[in-house]
């Protein structure tokens, strides 16, 4: 499904609210002036309110695990708003909330 590629400025959160951001956005690819996100590299989680007790939280990490079909940078399917993600260590996924509209991909 085709879905806006993500990038630096885009909004993206855990399920629990934590603000998630790329650790190492593509290099070469820039939409509206910033680096996009690939599924290779992984997102910090700052901010998860899942503190349950001697529970599997607060969310650290995340991961997309699917991304674009079709759009590749270096190699890597471009991460999307339609994407599949998951966050270690509580299993729940990342939930974009914004990101520029301009650019899409399948």
């Amino acid at each position: 499904m085709p879905g806006p590629i993500l990038h630096m400025g885009a909004t993206v959160l855990c399920a629990h609210g934590g603000q998630a951001i790329p650790t190492v956005p593509s290099p070469v690819v820039f939409v509206s002036g910033m680096p996009i996100a690939t599924i290779a590299a992984p997102y910090a989680i700052a901010g998860c309110a899942f503190v349950p007790p001697g529970g599997n939280g607060p969310c650290v990490t995340g991961q997309w695990v699917m991304g674009s079909q079709f759009v590749l940078s270096q190699g890597q399917p471009v991460a999307i708003m339609t994407g599949v993600s998951v966050c270690a260590p509580t299993g729940t996924p990342m939930v974009p909330v914004q990101a520029q509209t301009l650019v899409l991909a399948t």
